[in-house]
């Protein structure tokens, strides 16, 4: 830039340098030709000094033509080819005395000019601009003309003799090239003016001289050395001293016409006019040749074409304008529509505001949210009208605010929170984004961005809310685990055996807790992302009902509230497992929330094509307000519910999401306070006279699966009967506990055999071989202690089950505990008793052998340990290799097998596995970290194929469907309730009530068995 700004000053210094000299040299010549020297001395120096300035103007033109480019390379370059052609000319009439020859070459020289200053760029003219330039060149010529006769005229010569044609010809050719230096020039940028003007200048002297020339040489008196000779040399000087300018090669010239005007070629060509109209004014006396006559009419005629081009012109310009305003308008209505609907169609609210901070205009979405109209707040004071006050009700001061920053200081404030208030006095939260509004670097006001945050307010406090229920219901279990693993682990607990174990069922029942608080939180999010696979067929309503209240028949007892279904013949289209599971959760609930004496009722109407299920009950009802609020996560009518009546608010939740996913809809009826409550969903309804094609029998209870045992199993061996059913052996001295124990056992699918005497009791284990024994030990004679021990000292009975019914405590029979497979105090409950006996008959040793395929050493040896303490016989592999190479030396009766191995699939195994005969029907319980999906299944079943999920399914609780699967394939009864394996496999029941969470597959658990004669009425 230093650079630039030092060659730009040295350039300018050459040219004033330049300038003096010229300006110096025709200042002597002019002291020398109108001094007193002799003629032919002025005559010499005239012509020695023309000589020398055309020779300086062609050298400077032609050096100015080889540094410029474009258009100006062109320009100079033909104002230096005329200057030579001038030379040349003027030497040649000299030399040879032809006057005539020298005429020609002046005149093709000045056509050369002509050609060079149109080649100067200026402004694009318009259309009609060019033909004025050619008249406003007429008339300053025929000015300039007319004032040089006048001029000849006024000094007294004679003008009688009328000069030749050809000499007429030169000063308009003069006239004509200094107009259009005079035209270039108003229309050039300013920085190139001072070249063109003094072009200009050397033309205009270059016409004056020519005009005296005209009028001498018609008088046959011109000779070189008079003063007008200054006229040529002057002209030649000013010409040499333009190219060198340092702006005669130009600057970018634009097509705005902010710097070329008009005006002051207007102005200079009717100054010339009225000087031309001047003279002849003042020398209208005087006689002039005809020829300035006829000059006089053309300029005339000129400057009446001239004016017609404006009037014309400017009528153009008046139309254009007119059609330039009109689409223009047109546009500017269309961007401020376009605009507007922008604005309108914006969510967030917009508002802008001028420099004093009062509103210009407000949006639609703006309006809605503040409860206004654009007139009730157009021209007030933003930060007055929008601002909530502070909390202790002092003012928000207008120094700190947004609005005020971004028009006072430019700053724009993004993701400011605030509370506005609405007109009606509400509050209410946004999030803003203010920016300033600016005019180049002047700001004007501001534009502000607000956005409505009640909800995610509310999103945010329900996820505080979750935060801190999570974090209690985590903590809680956790504290009660560490502490009671800690006490276990210090063994300050060793000799106390009870203590330990209380603390062992401390940590097991809190290790539940934290199972169904994730479960349920996992249950929630599957419905809300749609990732929940159904498993859709027809199932009778009252079939789900039942399974449904047999599950919260504990909770309903602990509660003292009875639950009663009215009896439905329809049928719906559903998964029964998570209709029971939505049953549960809404049964829990209306438990939970009722007064102890009360009934929970559970009902089913047909309604059009869908079934219509309703759970009343007598509680406390829900207040209106929030008839729909329960059916959002970690919702509860009152915060103080999740403490005193269990829960974490998830179960209507994800009860409703089932049955949305369903294609029903589920809602809740309470006229409030102390009124009850009905919660009811609709489910799509099958005919109710078709047979249900879903894993129920037509009577409404589960189907369990028939097959006969495998030939060659000898009924005695196994402790079953002829039919396959287990026998069992009730040993009380009392005939009608024996007889009560017998029926309830024999309800629930057991053979069942009864005797009062211990030395009878022995005889017949002997002989019979039972499944199990259910044994009193306080009985007279030979009591159960002493029956106990001989039956665990002889060979023949060592090994068959004992279940101790007893009024003492374990931990107060010494010996016989430890002797004993199960043990139940009196008074029993049927269905422990019930869920104890199928246990021990379970684990009784079965010889079945299982292959556990895990890659998890830690898991693969809790799930051995469970399988082994059920009497089963299992062989480990963690990988496919190793499975493959077991699966080789010996066949197993069952496969449990995880899908992620790290040398392959357990698909890659399940496929080996069918290409083999002999192990293509091996039953297989596919054990894997989350639920395979429905379109998954088919490539993964061998035999009987059950499906259990890891996170649903815990490992010691992973007994139960082993053996089932395993009774199943056997043809044995199980002696309870629940079906066999459903082939579909996948239990994905998530009940809501804490007192069932985290038992979904220990059946033997009484608290999911327990039927409670006479409280279901319905049935």
């Amino acid at each position: 830039m230093d650079e630039a700004r030092r060659a730009a000053a040295r350039a300018h210094r050459q040219f004033l340098g330049w300038s003096w000299a010229a300006g110096g040299t025709v200042l002597v010549v002019a002291v020398v030709l109108a001094g007193p020297f002799d003629p032919a001395v002025r005559e010499v120096a005239s012509q020695a000094a023309l000589a020398a300035a055309a020779v300086f103007a062609w050298a400077s033109c032609g050096r100015r033509a080889v540094r410029s480019a474009g258009r100006r390379r062109r320009a100079w370059g033909a104002l230096s080819l005329g200057g030579a052609v001038g030379l040349l000319g003027n030497v040649y009439a000299t030399v040879v005395d032809d006057p005539a020859t020298g005429d020609v070459a002046y005149i093709l020289a000045l056509t050369l000019g002509v050609v060079g200053l149109a080649s100067f760029p200026t402004v694009r003219r318009r259309g009609l601009e060019i033909p004025r330039m050619l008249l406003d060149s007429i008339v300053v010529g025929g000015s300039v003309l007319y004032i040089a006769v006048f001029a000849v005229v006024l000094s007294g010569r004679d003008v009688t003799g009328q000069p030749a044609v050809s000499a007429y010809v030169l000063p308009v050719a003069d006239a004509l090239l200094a107009t259009l230096a005079v035209l270039v020039m108003t229309r050039s940028s300013a920085a190139e003016r001072v070249p063109l003007v003094l072009v200009g200048s050397g033309f205009v002297l270059y016409a004056v001289a020519d005009v005296t020339f005209a009028f001498f040489a018609a008088e046959n008196e011109f000779t070189f050395g008079s003063p007008a000779d200054l006229g040529w040399i002057g002209g030649y000087a000013a010409i040499a001293v333009a190219a060198r300018h340092p702006a005669a090669s130009g600057s970018p010239v634009d097509s705005r016409r902010r710097d070329g005007s008009p005006v002051l070629g207007t102005v200079v060509t009717f100054a010339l006019f009225l000087a031309a109209a001047l003279v002849r004014v003042v020398g209208s006396g005087e006689e002039i040749p005809w020829v300035a006559d006829a000059l006089w009419i053309v300029v005339l005629v000129a400057v009446v074409a001239r004016q017609i081009l404006v009037v014309v012109d400017n009528e153009s310009l008046l139309h254009g304008l007119e059609r330039r305003v009109e689409q223009r308008t047109a546009q500017l209505r269309a961007l401020a529509a376009e605009r507007e609907r922008t604005l309108e169609s914006v969510a967030d609210g917009i508002y802008g505001v001028d420099a004093e901070g009062r509103l210009t205009f407000v949006n639609a979405a703006a309006c809605r949210a503040l409860g206004a109209t654009p007139d009730d707040l157009v021209g007030r004071d933003a930060h007055t009208t929008f601002h909530a006050s502070r909390e202790d009700g002092s003012p928000f001061p207008v120094e700190s605010c947004y609005i005020t920053e971004a028009v006072r200081d430019g700053v724009t404030a993004t993701a400011e929170q605030d509370v506005y208030r609405r007109l009606d006095g509400r509050n209410v939260p946004v999030e803003v984004t203010a920016s300033p509004l600016r005019d180049d670097s002047r700001i004007r006001g501001a534009v502000v961005v607000f956005r409505d945050v009640t909800e995610r307010r509310e999103i945010e406090r329900l996820k505080d809310e979750f935060v801190s229920v999570v974090s209690h219901e985590l903590r809680t279990p956790l504290t009660s685990i560490r502490g009671a693993l800690g006490l276990l682990d210090s063994g300050v607990l060793g000799d106390d055996p009870a203590r330990a174990r209380r603390m062992v069922h401390i940590a097991l029942t809190s290790g539940d807790r934290l199972g169904r608080l994730v479960d349920d939180i996992l249950d929630f999010e599957r419905m809300a992302a749609g990732s929940t696979s159904l498993e859709l067929a027809e199932q009778p309503v009252d079939a789900l009902v039942v399974a449904a209240q047999e599950q919260v028949a504990v909770l309903a007892d602990l509660a003292g509230v009875t639950l009663e279904h009215r009896p439905s013949p329809e049928v719906v289209r559903a998964d029964a497992d998570r209709i029971v599971q939505t049953l549960v959760n809404v049964l829990s609930n209306a438990v939970r929330f009722s007064v102890r004496g009360s009934t929970v009722r559970t009902s089913a109407l047909p309604a059009g094509d869908m079934v219509e299920l309703r759970v009343d009950d007598d509680g406390r009802g829900i207040p209106p307000a929030k008839l729909e609020a329960v059916f959002r996560r970690f919702e509860q009518v009152d915060a103080s519910d999740a403490r005193e009546r269990g829960g974490t608010g998830l179960g209507l939740p994800i009860a409703r999401g089932i049955v949305e996913g369903h294609g029903g809809k589920m809602w809740a009826v309470s006229e409030g306070d102390g009124t009850g409550t009905s919660i009811r969903f609709t489910l799509r309804r099958v005919d109710a006279h078709r047979t249900p094609t879903g894993p129920y029998a037509a009577d409404g209870e589960p189907a369990g699966l028939t097959h006969a045992p495998p030939s060659g199993t000898d009924p005695r061996s196994t402790g079953d009967d002829d039919a396959g059913t287990p026998r069992v052996v009730v040993v009380d001295d009392d005939p009608y506990v024996v007889d009560v124990l017998s029926t309830i056992l024999e309800e629930r699918g057991f053979a069942v055999i009864g005797v009062t005497d211990g030395e009878a009791a022995l005889d017949l284990v002997a002989a019979e071989h039972p499944a199990a024994i259910v044994l009193d030990l306080a009985m007279p004679g030979t009591d159960g202690a002493e029956v106990l021990s001989r039956l665990r000292h002889t060979a023949a009975t060592a090994r068959v089950p004992v279940v101790v019914v007893s009024g003492t405590e374990p931990t107060e029979a010494g010996a016989s505990a430890d002797l004993a497979d199960g043990w139940l105090v009196k008074p029993v409950d049927p269905g422990r008793l019930v869920a104890t006996v199928r246990d021990v008959v379970r684990r009784h040793p079965r010889h079945e052998r299982v292959l556990v395929v895990e890659d998890d050493d830690e898991l693969r040896e809790v799930v051995a340990a469970v399988l082994e303490h059920g009497g089963l016989t299992v062989t480990q592999a963690r990988s496919v290799g190793e499975a493959r190479t077991a699966l080789a030396t010996a066949e197993p009766d069952l496969l449990v097998l995880d899908l992620s191995l790290p040398d392959g699939t357990g698909q890659a195994l399940v496929a080996d596995l069918r290409e083999d005969g002999r192990l293509g029907q091996v039953p297989l319980v596919v054990y894997t970290g989350s639920p395979v999906a429905l379109h998954d299944r088919a490539d993964l079943r061998l035999g009987r194929t059950v499906f259990l999920a890891k996170e649903r399914t815990a490992p010691d609780t992973l007994l139960r469907p082993v053996l089932d699967l395993l009774d199943a394939v056997a043809g044995r009864t199980t002696g309870t309730d629940n079906p066999p394996p459903d082939l579909r496999g996948t239990d994905e029941r998530q009940p809501d009530d804490p007192h069932q969470q985290g038992h979904r597959h220990r059946t033997d658990d009484p608290r999911g068995l327990r039927r409670r004669p006479g409280r279901r009425r319905g049935r």
